[in-house]
């Protein structure tokens, strides 16, 4: 699975979120930004996106993703610190 195409997936899960997505085919990493974040404890929000996902981790079609999810001030802030 490309990068790309997570992406795609996650943004047409969760409604108004932005995902930026790294990897190798089977490890990635993604940063996904949105309002829809807000008040959910770190856990919640993983869960949240994996949720997009379907099957493509239990599958093994996505091997390895870690997840940092964080709603905009969030990410404002951990941006201005250069953490992603």
């Amino acid at each position: 699975m490309q990068p790309e195409a997570i992406k795609t997936l996650i943004e047409e899960g969760l409604s108004g979120v932005e995902a930026r997505v790294s990897g190798d085919g089977s490890h990635f990493e993604a940063i996904v930004i949105g309002e829809i974040f807000d008040g959910m404890s770190p856990l919640n929000k993983q869960r949240t996106v994996y949720g997009t996902l379907g099957d493509r981790i239990t599958s093994g079609e996505i091997h390895a993703l870690s997840i940092k999810a964080y709603t905009p001030a969030e990410w404002e802030k951990a941006s201005k610190m250069q953490v992603s």
